[in-house]
């Protein structure tokens, strides 16, 4: 047993030792899970891909004469700003898109720009044009702004995500006879391709599967910078299926995460546009995981071999909320670039980068050895999968 405290005294000694999610499985099957969780103090994840919940708050300050945005309308390089808080802050949604974006009416639709490009284009340094109108007030009395921003002028820019790093998601096929594009990518007529979204066995939150050491509060990497676990993500759902060794089969816990967007890096936080659907954001994360214990190292060593996800028809089931599974397949299947899926061999692709997830994991590994990040105690856990919390589907009602 250890406790987050004694971890932070070895790292401020220099006497820490910490390897990665992907290490951690070989060091396990050689040493063992009792030496090995005496040996090691921090197992780090990783996981970089498309991340559609992503946004940022920014304070403007005050032009001259004053212009109230709350109750108007502000636009970042022609994307739509959220204005519906006091005179000068403002919400960029990373899937907000320009006003004379076609969309999906020329489709398939390829929404080269939104709100993940203004956020990665301020991140880079980029001047970004901002437009604004209100209706003016005795102390707001200014009707009508103008000018550039940078992130560097800007008093407060924080990057606020609502739902990130899914604990394990569906693998999504196509069983209708044509191609469909989904956030899941292209996906080919009659289980043509297979795409999944995860890194696996260096995904944070499936090195530990039931939260015990990822709660409100954690230290994180985010974006290339530093952040914090701020609250469960919505859709969180710990209640689903799991397998033996405790790893959920299906979608289920999700990271809601904060952090000071001018201390990031545009290498990970990068826009992107998914063909017929829309834009979003690619985002760098990293968790630190604490070995605890010989339970904590146990489910920090599972491997691709370990995990499971569901098969999932995007053509039909999943756009209709039918439930139902192809069946499941592991990470290392859907890595070795094919599975069977109806008695078929069906190539796969992911759509999150693992070489990018390890180059977090590395990267979070090297601060920590350095001295240059602690670790935090969370001042409360997620909900678990005993704890009754339960993401609920929309309950219809007609309107009398």
């Amino acid at each position: 047993m250890r406790t987050i405290k004694e971890i932070n005294e070895k790292i401020r000694s220099g006497e820490v030792v910490v390897v990665t999610a992907e290490e951690v499985i070989d060091l396990a099957r050689r040493k063992g899970i009792k030496r090995a969780a005496q040996e090691i103090d921090v197992v780090t994840t990783g996981t970089f891909g498309p991340m559609c919940s992503s946004g940022a708050f920014f304070n403007i300050g005050h032009s001259k004469p004053r212009i109230k945005l709350g109750g108007g309308v502000c636009k970042l390089n022609d994307v739509p700003a959220y204005t519906g808080f006091a005179a000068v802050d403002i919400y960029l949604g990373a899937t907000a898109l320009p006003d004379d974006d076609p969309r999906n009416k020329v489709y398939p639709g390829e929404f080269k720009y939104g709100g993940a490009h203004v956020i990665q284009e301020l991140v880079a340094g980029c001047d970004v044009r901002l437009e604004a109108a209100s209706y003016g007030t005795d102390c707001y009395p200014r009707k009508k702004l103008e000018t550039l921003i940078n992130l560097k002028d800007l008093n407060e820019a924080v990057l606020f995500n609502i739902r990130n790093c899914y604990q394990n998601y569906n693998v999504a096929v196509n069983l209708s006879d044509k191609i469909i594009h989904t956030y899941m990518g292209t996906l080919k007529p009659n289980l043509g391709n297979a795409n999944y979204c995860s890194a696996g066995q260096l995904s944070p939150l499936l090195k530990d599967p039931f939260y015990r050491t990822i709660g409100i509060g954690t230290k994180i990497f985010l974006g290339g910078g530093i952040g914090y676990v701020a609250w469960q993500g919505t859709q969180h759902n710990p209640g689903v299926p799991r397998s033996d060794n405790g790893v959920p089969r299906y979608p289920a816990g999700t990271l809601s995460v904060i952090g000071d967007l001018k201390q990031m890096n545009s290498q990970w936080l990068v826009g992107t546009s998914l063909l017929g659907y829309g834009a979003s954001l690619v985002v760098g994360i990293g968790v630190p995981i604490p070995v605890l214990d010989e339970e904590t190292l146990k489910y920090a060593a599972l491997s691709d071999e370990d995990i499971y996800a569901q098969i999932v028809d995007y053509g039909e089931s999943y756009p209709q909320c039918t439930p139902g599974s192809l069946g499941e397949v592991n990470y290392a299947q859907l890595k070795s670039g094919k599975i069977t899926v109806q008695a078929r061999q069906v190539p796969t692709g992911g759509f999150s980068s693992y070489s990018k997830a390890l180059e977090i994991a590395e990267e979070l590994k090297s601060w920590i050895k350095k001295g240059e990040f602690l670790l935090t105690e969370p001042v409360a856990y997620l909900p678990g999968a005993d704890s009754g919390y339960k993401f609920k589907p929309l309950v219809e009602r007609p309107i009398v």
